[in-house]
């Protein structure tokens, strides 16, 4: 019990270290050897844990999405109509937005990777087509329960997914500019006040 522990903690230091270290200097830049050195570990407790540098990347990557999964699972109530259940998320933003603070270079560097190196483009896909496929589902929902009009599930997933990939990029670029979990309510009901004067 005592050595899993140890384990768990030593993933977690990796993790710590590799998040600073890409932030700072960016994924190219940062050799397994630095993380190690920041995180207090030998070489072989880093390959113990993680197969690659590319590998441990992508477990930051996971990691922040699992969060955001956990958010978006708990603001959505069978109880709630559609409407309700999605400003219910838009509501529960900020803790993203938190979630976030003082990572916009790693965020960064996620985007920069995936255009250059196809296994991140992958990872990085596959969530952007959860949430899609997600927001897609919702809308259907509340398209068959009468509180949405007959919108493209699909194409109105995809606006929902690049508002809030861009506001989290606006959010972190220039966190003062604005209160923005507020904006993300007031998108999310310009959004649905568009899509109904749509039909």
């Amino acid at each position: 019990m005592a050595a899993q522990i140890r384990a768990e903690e030593t993933r977690d230091r990796l993790l710590q270290a590799a998040a600073g270290c890409f932030a700072e200097r960016g994924y190219e830049a940062t050799g397994t050897a630095e993380i190690c050195r920041r995180a207090g570990v030998s070489k072989g407790a880093f390959y113990h844990h993680f197969a690659s540098k590319q590998a441990l990347f992508l477990e930051l990557l996971n990691r922040w999405l699992a969060a955001l999964d956990e958010q978006l699972a708990a603001a959505r109530s069978p109880a709630q109509s559609v409407p309700e259940s999605l400003r219910a998320m838009a509501a529960a933003a900020a803790p993203v937005f938190g979630a976030a603070d003082g990572q916009l270079p790693i965020f960064l560097e996620f985007w920069s990777q995936a255009a250059r190196d196809p296994a991140v483009r992958e990872q990085s896909r596959a969530p952007y087509q959860r949430y899609q496929d997600f927001f897609a589902g919702l809308l259907r929902a509340g398209v068959a329960e009468g509180s949405l009009p007959a919108v493209d599930p699909e194409l109105t997933a995809h606006v929902l997914v690049a508002f809030a990939a861009g506001l989290l990029l606006q959010s972190r670029a220039d966190p003062q500019g604005a209160d923005w979990a507020a904006v993300a309510r007031a998108g999310l009901d310009l959004l649905l006040a568009g899509a109904r004067r749509s039909v």
